[in-house]
C-alpha cells in the first residue's frame, strides 16, 4: 500500500505541478511588463521550487561526448556491449583511440544510477578504455526475470571480468565505488582460487564497506539499530501495476531518497534556501549548478528486496566478509585466495557514510597478496563523494589510481 500511496500521491498534485509551471512560465516571461520586480522573481522562484520538490526525476543522461587526447579530440559513444535482465555493460567508445587498459568499473547498486559516477568516467576516459555496470530500476524488471541478490550481483561482476578479457586479450582492472566493494572482493577471490584467467589484474576499492564495525557511521548504526525483519516488514514494498516489474518485491527509490535527504537535513535545507534567494537574484549560473547536481541526486531507483536484504544481514549486521564467514552458493569465500589480483583501496578522511579503516580492512583479509601488490590511501579533507568526484578526485585520487592501474596491468 504504500508504494500506491506514493504513486496516487504524484499523480494527485500533477495539477498544481502544472499550474505552478503555468505560473512561473508567465512571472518570468520577458514580455511581461512586472516580470523584473521583486515580488514577481519571488512567486516565480517559489513556483519552480515547488515544481522541483514535486516532480519525479528520470533516469540521467551521462553526456560524455568528447574527450582530448594527446592533443586531439576524439568523439565518444556509449554502446551497450552486454545486457543482462538487471544490468548493462556500457562501453565509452573513443573513436580513433589507440588499444588502452579496459576498466571495468562497478558502479554501486544504492539507490542512485550510475550517471552518479559522471566525473569518475570523465576523469578515467583519457587513458583508459572505461565500462561501467549501468544498472536497471528493479520496477522496471518484469517478474519472470527472477529475483537478484548478492550471489547474483558477484555473478555479474564475474561475467563483465571474462568478457573483457576475451575482448581485450588481457585482464581488466576493476574500479569500485562504495557498495560493490563487498561483491568485487567477493568475485576476485573466488576467481582466484579457481585460477580464471578471467579475474582481474587489480582491483581497486573505494569507499567500501568492507568491515563496518570499523569506525562505524549513521549508516551502520541504522542498519544494525534494527532486526532485519523490521526492515522487511516496514521498507519492503510491491511494485504497483502498470510498471514492468509488476508484483515485484523492492526497496523503492523514494524510501532511499528520504533516508539520503535524512542524514544530511540541514545541508540540504541550506542548498535549497540558496537556490531560491539565486532565483530570485537572478544569479542563473549558481541555479544551474544547484539544479544539476539535485538532478541527479533526486534521480533514484528501486532495489529487489532479496539484495537490499541480503546486504543489511551480510555486510552491516554479520560482517561475514570480515568474519570469514562469507558464503557464496554455498561455497565459502576465502579472499586470502588473492596473490596475484593487486588491490588499492582509497578512503576519505571526512567519510560520513563509510568510516575510516573500513575499506583498509580488504588488505588484512587479502593476506597472502605479496606487499608490492598493495596500496592504501587515505585523501584529507573529502568526504565520502569527493572520493570519486570533485577537484580533489581530479587532482589527487585519480592520477594515483591511474598509476597503480598501469602499474599492474595484466
Amino acid at each position: 500500500m504504500l508504494y500506491h500511496a506514493y504513486e496516487f500521491t504524484h499523480a494527485a498534485i500533477g495539477p498544481m505541478r502544472q499550474a505552478a509551471r503555468m505560473g512561473q512560465e508567465m512571472l518570468a516571461s520577458p514580455f511581461n511588463p512586472i516580470s523584473g520586480t521583486y515580488q514577481a522573481r519571488a512567486t516565480a522562484a517559489a513556483c519552480e521550487m515547488f515544481i522541483n520538490a514535486t516532480r519525479r526525476y528520470g533516469k540521467p543522461e551521462f553526456g560524455i561526448e568528447t574527450v582530448e587526447l594527446d592533443g586531439r579530440k576524439l568523439r565518444v559513444e556509449e554502446e551497450v556491449v552486454l545486457e543482462l535482465p538487471f544490468c548493462e555493460l556500457l562501453h565509452f567508445a573513443k573513436r580513433g583511440a589507440p588499444k588502452q587498459q579496459p576498466v571495468l568499473i562497478v558502479a554501486p547498486m544504492s539507490g542512485h544510477y550510475a550517471t552518479l559516477l559522471r566525473g569518475t568516467v570523465q576523469q578515467m576516459l583519457p587513458d583508459h578504455d572505461v565500462y561501467i555496470t549501468d544498472w536497471i530500476d528493479a520496477r522496471d524488471v518484469p517478474l519472470l526475470d527472477g529475483v537478484f541478490d548478492l550471489d547474483d550481483y558477484t555473478d555479474y561482476v564475474m561475467d563483465f571480468c571474462r568478457y573483457l578479457t576475451d575482448e581485450h586479450g588481457e585482464r581488466p582492472a576493476v574500479l569500485a565505488v562504495c557498495q560493490p566493494g563487498v561483491p568485487v572482493l567477493a568475485a576476485a577471490s573466488l576467481m582466484a582460487e579457481d585460477a580464471d584467467p578471467g579475474r582481474p589484474a587489480s582491483v581497486t576499492l573505494m569507499g567500501s564497506p568492507i568491515d563496518t564495525a570499523r569506525n562505524p557511521k549513521q549508516p551502520n548504526d541504522l542498519a544494525t539499530s534494527r532486526p532485519l525483519s523490521w526492515f522487511e516488514n516496514n521498507v519492503v514494498v510491491t511494485v504497483p501495476f502498470p510498471n514492468k516489474g509488476f508484483l515485484r518485491r523492492v526497496y523503492p527509490g523514494f524510501l532511499q531518497l528520504s533516508g539520503f535527504m535524512s542524514m544530511n537535513m540541514d545541508r540540504h535545507v541550506d542548498a535549497h534556501v540558496r537556490q531560491f534567494r539565486h532565483l530570485i537574484q537572478g544569479d542563473g549560473d549558481s541555479a544551474a549548478q544547484h539544479r544539476a547536481f539535485y538532478d541527479e541526486y533526486n534521480a533514484v531507483m528501486d532495489l529487489t528486496a532479496e539484495f537490499y536484504l541480503q546486504t543489511i544481514e551480510r555486510v552491516f549486521q554479520k560482517r561475514l566478509l570480515a568474519t570469514g564467514d562469507y558464503v557464496y552458493r554455498d561455497r565459502p569465500v576465502n579472499p586470502s585466495a588473492i596473490t596475484d589480483i593487486a588491490l588499492m583501496t582509497i578512503e576519505g578522511e571526512k567519510d560520513d557514510i563509510t568510516g575510516l579503516g573500513q575499506t583498509e580492512a580488504a588488505h588484512d583479509l587479502a593476506s597472502n597478496l605479496p606487499d608490492d601488490k598493495r596500496l592504501h590511501y587515505v585523501q584529507e579533507k573529502v568526504g565520502h563523494y569527493g572520493v570519486f568526484n570533485g577537484s580533489r578526485w581530479r587532482q589527487f585520487i585519480q592520477p594515483k589510481v591511474a598509476e597503480f592501474m598501469a602499474a599492474h596491468r595484466g
